[in-house]
């Protein structure tokens, strides 16, 4: 296997370590795809708000693409397997340009009615968990540093998520939300062209016969067996309810509140370009032990929350995000690589999804708790509380000794 992945992508030990032609490929697919992902929330609220479904509407459009992507996303790493990952990322791309040219379609053309757009946001939500496992296990095989690729894709995806909101409000104000996503139906036809010219090497597969539940549990098997993979995943889900889920609805709520719509653009563009700097940072720094060097930079992202809550200048507030943001994605990086690196090419696919859908589960949950519980205890103090959750999560993650002592491979 070792020779028909070298031969396959032809980059070997004298190729390019990082920006090989299927790498420049995946990462124009990539890169189109987040700018998208960036806008379409944007545009999707003000749609919805502006027919006149309010906060409702809006919060059903969002969960109406969540719910079918939590779910599925398992099944998206089998199929991934049986259907090899380029079919399917190229397949969830053909759905998306459908889809999202029919939203585009309904509001240029018509009143969408609400469940319309429901319909729409569910599809794209079984389409990306039908795209997302193959994104993890294609990296490796399209890069020889894996490291690099996964911080070079980070810096763009960064730079796209920055740069959606905007652009989407300028659009939006210019020509009406259904160019956004006449825009967005452009950007995943794109990205299926630069998947279906991806020339990859050969990866073995489940045998043909498994069924699709002996896959999953095969899936689960590899998850389960790796201590430091499951552990990152238990704190993750405590921070899905206590940390991530609390952290946009209330922050938006109580930046909003104290200062205006704009203070909270600026807070979050400072979040993003945070997120540039460790990434940028992340193509430099290579630890031995990738989990304890990402964990140790992830205490910063407890500075989010915690500059909200105490009711921080907005100044510092901003520097508080650049920070957490460095962090978050100094982790991420650091993550992605260890789990491209240390799962056999063969069951990554499967893996991903359950690590995927252990990651996001909960997130839902803690959105949905957040306002309820802030109505009890104050949304200032469960910010505080979501503070000390980070730092505490991070002190999870260096008492872990499976965490702390795994040590950097290289791809398999």
């Amino acid at each position: 296997m070792a020779q028909a992945v070298q031969a396959g992508d032809q980059r070997g030990q004298a190729g390019p370590a990082v920006w090989s032609r299927s790498f420049g490929l995946f990462f124009t697919a990539r890169s189109v795809s987040m700018l998208g992902a960036a806008m379409v929330p944007f545009a999707t609220a003000v749609g919805v708000g502006g027919l006149g479904y309010g906060a409702t509407g809006v919060g059903l459009a969002l969960a109406a693409w969540m719910g079918p992507f939590a779910v599925l996303i398992l099944f998206g790493g089998v199929f991934a397997d049986r259907f090899t990952p380029r079919r399917m990322m190229i397949g969830a791309d053909t759905v998306r340009v459908v889809t999202q040219g029919a939203g585009a379609a309904l509001f240029v053309f018509d009143r969408p009615q609400l469940w319309q757009i429901l319909v729409i946001s569910a599809v794209n939500g079984v389409a990306a968990a039908m795209y997302q496992p193959g994104v993890s296990s294609t990296v490796p095989r399209v890069a020889a540093d894996v490291q690099r690729a996964n911080a070079t894709l980070r810096v763009s995806e960064s730079i796209m998520l920055l740069a959606g909101p905007g652009v989407a409000g300028a659009i939006v104000g210019f020509a009406g939300v259904g160019v956004v996503f006449a825009i967005d139906a452009v950007g995943f036809a794109i990205s299926a062209a630069c998947l279906l010219l991806l020339r990859l090497p050969v990866v073995a597969a489940p045998a043909a016969e498994a069924s699709m539940w002996r896959n999953l549990r095969g899936g689960w098997q590899e998850f389960r067996s790796r201590t430091w993979m499951w552990s990152v995943i238990l704190i993750w889900a405590v921070f899905g309810v206590t940390l991530f889920g609390p952290m946009i609805p209330l922050g938006s709520v109580l930046i909003t509140g104290r200062l205006d719509e704009a203070a909270y653009g600026l807070v979050m563009s400072a979040s993003g370009a945070g997120t540039i700097v460790g990434g940028l940072v992340a193509m430099r720094v290579r630890p031995v032990r990738p989990l304890m060097a990402g964990a140790i930079g992830l205490f910063g992202f407890g500075l989010e929350p915690l500059s909200i809550a105490t009711e921080a200048p907005l100044a510092i507030m901003m520097a508080a995000h650049v920070v957490g943001g460095a962090g978050w994605a100094f982790w991420s990086v650091m993550w992605a690589t260890s789990v491209q690196t240390q799962v056999p090419p063969e069951a990554l696919n499967r893996v991903t999804a359950y690590e995927v859908a252990g990651s996001t589960l909960f997130v839902p949950l803690g959105q949905v708790l957040a306002g309820p519980v802030a109505g009890v205890v104050g949304a200032r103090e469960l910010l505080a509380v979501s503070s000390v959750v980070a730092v505490a999560g991070c002190v999870a993650l260096l008492l872990v000794p499976a965490i702390r002592g795994l040590r950097r491979v290289a791809p398999a």
